[in-house]
């Protein structure tokens, strides 16, 4: 019997490999390390071999506590992998945060496909993963020369623990500028840049690529057997075990480095594409309406070194003063990429009140997101915000609709882990959060609302 799955889940901000329990969908184990890019090299890059040695170090430990059954894989978007024929880097894992691509801004320009085509805005330095690929072989053509293959980041793990060579749609359809998301097939960009000779069999996410290899299996204590499967992007982790048990219209707003909002079955609207919505691929392979901020970052920087406690008197304090975080904390992405970020009324106000605004501001931009891609019918939050009773009360009074605050510490290890899987429904587990009583916190939302439409 397939129960315990070890998810490896490569975040921006931090890596971790979870064992999850598919009999009662819960973490029994977790291991996790910051992950940050290095800066040594041609340019900002990712640390794959201590990522790679954190793996399998965790696998091995959790597998001495509990027999791993499977293997299943999730990652952070808007990454690429160069591989040789003999399947090492031909140029290192470049961050997406590297400003390297933009001196390439107008040639790249002139090739990319438009948003008709693959639903993907235009976006600042590596976040198209094209635009990433397009700098690559224009400033290192003998080295890109080398490449055998491109491979996104989950099925790049996916080949080192198998040796198999694979892509799958979560990850190509997410702001890439390579995917066609209505065609299911690589977009007119790649083979204008002759790279779909490059680009591995297009494989469904829960497709068992194979065993892990002898070596690791013997490394790390793990069956020879162990089958490995396909993976996926982290917030269609997050959306999956809602695609197989919700009933539509719901959305799902999968929190960490990135707050992604997905609308399933709701209202029909033309999506901005200056506003960073974009059409997601879900791990169904059918398109999906999406947004997105950098939220977790935003939460991490205006809340380091700050208590995060507060008090009923505290959000009292802030809703008397209107105490405002307007946007934007991250320029660059997000619905509201050229604005600032700017505080009303806050003068004086203590850490408690801050904390609350910060909590509310949050909320206000992804039930900004929701509105901008149509969401109908309850919000389920996965990760970190899920527990943040603040952002969750401010989005059910943001969005008039109630918000289902996911109790699994991180929902893409759940979703990741169901690739491994035959349930076809999931039993989900959250708290229903309905609208505040009192006209408090509706009253707060409209007076952001006001406040950023007066900038203009």
């Amino acid at each position: 019997m397939t129960r315990h799955i070890a998810v490896i889940d490569i975040g921006k901000t931090n890596a971790k490999v979870a064992l999850v329990d598919l009999a009662d969908m819960r973490e029994v184990a977790l291991r996790r390390m910051a992950n940050a890019p290095v800066a040594d090299g041609p340019y900002p890059h990712h640390d794959v071999e201590l990522l790679w040695s954190f793996i399998l170090d965790s696998l091995a430990g959790i597998n001495r506590e509990q027999r791993i059954d499977a293997i299943s894989i999730t990652t952070h978007g808007a990454t690429g992998v160069l591989v040789d024929a003999a399947g090492e880097l031909a140029l290192p894992v470049l961050d997406y945060e590297f400003t390297g691509p933009d001196a390439l801004a107008k040639d790249y320009d002139a090739m990319r496909p438009a948003f008709t085509e693959t639903g993907t805005p235009r976006l600042p330095v590596g976040l198209n993963l094209a635009a990433q690929l397009f700098w690559q072989q224009k400033r290192f053509p003998a080295e890109f020369a080398k490449a055998a293959a491109i491979l996104m980041y989950p099925q790049y793990w996916a080949l080192r623990l198998t040796g198999v060579a694979a892509n799958e749609v979560t990850s190509l359809g997410c702001h890439t500028d390579l995917w066609s998301p209505w065609k299911a097939d690589f977009s007119s960009l790649v083979d204008k840049m002759e790279w779909r000779r490059l680009m591995a069999t297009v494989r469904p996410a829960k497709h068992r690529l194979g065993p892990i290899l002898p070596a690791l299996a013997k490394l790390t204590g793990l069956d020879p057997q162990t089958p490995v499967f396909c993976g996926l992007h982290d917030s269609n982790a997050s959306l999956l075990p809602h695609l197989l048990s919700d009933r539509p219209p719901f959305s799902v707003v999968s929190t960490g480095t990135w707050v992604v909002s997905m609308a399933v079955g709701g209202n029909k609207i033309a999506l901005d594409p200056a506003r960073d919505t974009l059409v997601n691929v879900n791990a169904l392979g059918d398109p999906v309406p999406s947004a997105r901020f950098m939220g977790g970052r935003e939460f991490s920087l205006l809340t380091e070194g700050q208590p995060e406690d507060w008090s009923e008197e505290d959000v009292e304090a802030v809703f008397a003063r209107t105490a405002l975080l307007l946007p934007a904390t991250q320029q660059g992405s997000g619905p509201f990429p050229h604005h600032t970020a700017a505080w009303l009324n806050a003068d004086g106000i203590n850490s408690g009140q801050r904390f609350a605004a910060i909590s509310f501001y949050l909320a206000l931009m992804t039930a900004t997101c929701l509105d901008l891609i149509g969401a109908d019918g309850p919000a389920i939050v996965e990760g970190p915000f899920a527990r943040n009773r603040l952002f969750v009360s401010m989005l059910a009074a943001a969005t008039a609709r109630a918000v289902i605050a996911s109790e699994a510490a991180t929902g893409t290890s759940i979703g990741a882990a169901l690739l491994a899987s035959d349930q076809r429904t999931v039993q989900g587990k959250g708290e229903r959060i309905e609208l505040p009583a009192g006209p408090a916190w509706a009253n707060y939302a409209r007076s952001w609302r006001a406040a950023v439409e007066a900038r203009g």
